[in-house]
């Protein structure tokens, strides 16, 4: 009985030792090679002097719960590693790449530290419709892998506008496909566009970083940073088949008409309002990657969800005065402001029903309405007049409701009751509501 006790107390001793042992395998693998992984790479980047910042998700929220007991942590302090000891495959650090000097000594640095580096590169598509420098490559980002942890380096690219780019992670030729598990990764699935971080110097688990000076903002920022390029390409097509319309009369309505968008746009991320470009300026964007000289005025969409109450008082704070106000807030809802040099500022409502959104339209003459269907849509950032601006994603299927499979030929007689195929009657204002829903300055 005795010898059966003690094979079974060997047994569980035995078994717990090897329990315990995977548990410290699964500590070394998944908790402080992570923590040696960024250690290693803070260090590098340190005596490189490239100015890199943490940008991962993960870490950052866990920061941000704690952020002011975290500010308080001295340089070198020996506490529990909470933060970077977190398990995970990959830590994603930012860099600003005008201000990396040298490249080349970087690597060799890093390799000799232990690290496997890959560069994922591609051309810079600003330059995609200019045939002399379209095969210009320029770095997008860069995974150095160090044992069972790598860490990303998303690399931010000035863009005009005050704000940063980074661009779409494509493996390209003969690249190990199982270098690290790429799906896994938070940034590279699609361009992005972020506002330009202020930044801040920490203490985390003993190691200095810089991050976000908000990163609240920089975290809200990340699942609605999907960037749109604007297609040069096809742009330089459209104007060799159309000639562009250089008259000083259309430069001139240019110049107007982006100094407009841009006092709107300024106005209205004041407020707090999302908006992007709607009707004739998102063609002008897709098609020819400018504005429509023949259009004569700004138009902006607005979800009805986002409506505030002091819309019009901000516009003419600023001075733009209202031209008109059709319909209210619960139906067909549209605001024309005037700009200088007889440039009008039309932004329209949007309602989202079970299938579709649509905007609404009414004749002042007549009381008539009128409804336009677009299939529902999110929106993406893109760059415009030397602004990051928001456009719809889905922008063909936003195009085509709007201006129907031949939206590519310029049309410069124009009948908003009835040329867009996406029209439709939608009854008559009663006369006793005019008053409030047909408002003419």
């Amino acid at each position: 009985m005795s010898r059966i006790n003690k094979n079974v107390i060997l047994a569980l001793l035995t078994l717990t030792s090897s329990a315990f042992l995977l548990f410290q395998l699964y500590y070394y693998k998944h908790y402080i090679s992570a923590k040696r992984a960024v250690k290693k790479f803070v260090m590098l980047t340190s005596s490189q002097n490239v100015p890199v910042f943490l940008i991962d998700p993960l870490i950052l929220e866990l920061i941000n719960k704690d952020l002011e007991q975290v500010k308080n942590i001295s340089h070198g302090s020996t506490s529990e590693c909470k933060f970077f000891c977190v398990p995970r495959d990959f830590t994603a650090f930012a860099l600003r790449y005008h201000l990396w000097k040298n490249e080349e000594g970087w690597f060799r640095t890093a390799e000799n530290m232990g690290f496997q580096c890959l560069k994922v590169e591609s051309k810079d598509p600003r330059l995609d419709g200019i045939d002399s420098l379209s095969g210009t490559e320029i770095p997008l980002h860069y995974i150095c892998r160090l044992a069972n942890h790598a860490i990303h380096l998303v690399v931010f690219h000035e863009r005009s506008g005050n704000y940063l780019w980074h661009g779409h992670l494509r493996l390209k030729g003969r690249v190990d496909r199982k270098f690290v598990p790429f799906r896994k990764l938070q940034f590279g699935r699609y361009p992005g566009a972020f506002d330009r971080p202020e930044l801040q110097q920490i203490t985390v688990d003993g190691l200095e970083v810089l991050i976000p000076k908000d990163p609240v903002h920089f975290l809200e920022e990340i699942p609605h940073s999907r960037f749109i390029e604007c297609r040069y390409k096809e742009a330089r097509a459209f104007f060799q088949q159309y000639l562009d319309d250089n008259t000083v009369e259309a430069m001139a309505f240019r110049k107007s008409a982006k100094e407009l968008l841009q006092l709107a746009a300024r106005t209205l991320k004041k407020l707090g309002v999302r908006f992007w470009l709607s009707s004739g300026t998102c063609l002008g964007w897709y098609r020819q990657c400018n504005i429509i000289p023949y259009s004569k005025d700004v138009d902006l969409g607005i979800f009805i969800q986002d409506y505030k109450s002091d819309i019009i008082s901000a516009f003419q704070d600023v001075g733009l005065p209202l031209k008109h106000k059709f319909g209210k807030v619960e139906d067909s809802l549209e605001l024309s402001f005037q700009g200088k040099d007889d440039v009008k500022l039309d932004i329209f409502f949007f309602y989202e029903e079970t299938d579709h959104m649509w905007n609404g339209g009414t004749q002042a003459k007549t009381g008539k309405k009128f409804k336009y269907l677009f299939p529902k849509f999110t929106l993406c950032w893109t760059e415009f007049v030397d602004m990051k601006i928001h456009v719809p994603c889905e922008t063909t299927d936003y195009i085509e409701a709007n201006y129907g499979k031949t939206w590519k030929i310029p049309v410069k007689t124009w009948d908003w009751k009835r040329s867009p195929p996406n029209v439709r009657p939608n009854g008559v204002w009663p006369i006793s509501e005019w008053d409030e829903v047909i408002q003419l300055y």
